[in-house]
Order: C-alpha cells, then structure tokens, then sequence
C-alpha cells in the first residue's frame, strides 16, 4: 500500500486527524500539554496564573480539570493511533487489528507521562482512560469500530458478532491488562493481552477458517 494510501485509511478510522482540539484555545492546551508531559499535576489555579486570566475565565474556556486533561490525553491517543494504523498498511484483517493494538499498548507502556499521571493520581486517571463518558474512551472506542468496519467493508473480515460488541470486548481486554497493576494488582502484559485479542478475534472470524 502507498504512503498516500496509508493516509487515506489513517483519515478513516481517525477523522478527528492529529490537530489540537479546536473547542480549547491554543495557549490554553499549549500550557496543559506542557504540564502534563512534564510529569507535574495540573493544577487550574497556577494554570490560570500563568496565562493571565482568572480561574473562572480558564473554567469557561476549557472546561474544568479533567475535561482538559481528557483533551490532552486525546490528542496524544489519536496521534498515536494514527501512527498505528498508518504502519499497519501492510496487513489486512486479523493481523491488522491485532498490530494496531498492540502498537497502541506497548506505546502506552512506554509513555512516561502517562504512568506519572497514573502513579499520582490513580483515581482521576482511571476515570478518563476508562471512564464510559471520557473523550479518551469514546474515541479509542469509536476508532477501532472503525478499523473492523474498514477491514470487513474490504472483505477481509467476516465477524460473527456486531462491531460494538466486539470493540467493546477489546477496549475492556486491553484495559485489563494495561491497567493491570491499578485495578488488580498484576503487572500489565500487552503480549498477553494481544494473545487474547487474536484468539477473539480469530474464533470471530469466518474468513480465517478458509
């Protein structure tokens, strides 16, 4: 697949693209970016000190304070998820699916500024990674519904469950496992959590029985 296709299918399973959100102003995210990346907590009163305005104003404009780190982490996750499925080009049905998440999970593991913020703030984190009305988890959600909705419009899938229970069943496998150390006291294994989703999704999948 060319470079320009691989693009194509990237602005298709993730048509929010890879800019800043455009209901936050620039400066606004700017700062919260730089203080979450940082490793520092997000604190609204400083944040507002630094821009100039009042807490109320900085209220108004970006919502509160998990609202605007669910905004960062967002456009992180849509950067990387975009990244995923662009080099995944290559691969088609199972596989494919399969790569991308994984891609997704080990860049998770890797991500220091994410582990900070799980490490000091557990709950909160918890809440915008997996929290059903996080922006976080809508949209990871609603981009792998859309890559299986790609890979089976193309023929290369055949499921015998529907897309958002099968989307489903990944996000909260992936969740498991990433999240392991938090939520059950286990050290989280992206192999093994890749291992259950290609076993899902190959008992799924009609074509693969050919």
């Amino acid at each position: 697949m060319t470079a320009t296709a691989s693009r194509a299918d990237a602005s298709l399973v993730v048509p929010s693209g890879v800019a800043p959100p455009a209901s936050i102003p620039a400066d606004v995210f700017t700062a919260a970016l730089r203080a979450y990346l940082s490793g520092q907590k997000l604190d609204m009163r400083a944040l507002a000190r630094r821009l100039g305005v009042g807490r109320s104003t900085l209220y108004r404009r970006a919502g509160n304070r998990e609202q605007l780190l669910d905004e960062v982490i967002w456009w992180r996750s849509r950067r990387a998820l975009t990244a995923a499925v662009a080099s995944s080009a290559a691969l088609r049905g199972v596989p494919r699916v399969v790569a991308v998440v994984n891609t997704v999970l080990r860049g998770a593991i890797d991500d220091g500024a994410l582990h900070a913020f799980l490490d000091s703030e557990p709950g909160a984190a918890l809440r915008i990674l997996t929290g059903a009305r996080s922006t976080v988890q809508q949209g990871m959600t609603r981009t792998l519904e859309n890559l299986i909705d790609l890979e089976v419009a193309r023929g290369h899938l055949r499921l015998g469950l529907d897309t958002p229970t099968l989307t489903y069943a990944i996000v909260r496998i992936s969740e498991g496992f990433l999240y392991s150390d938090i939520i059950a006291d286990r050290t989280p294994d992206v192999e093994r959590a890749s291992t259950v989703i290609a076993a899902l999704l190959r008992g799924l999948d009609s074509i693969g029985e050919r």
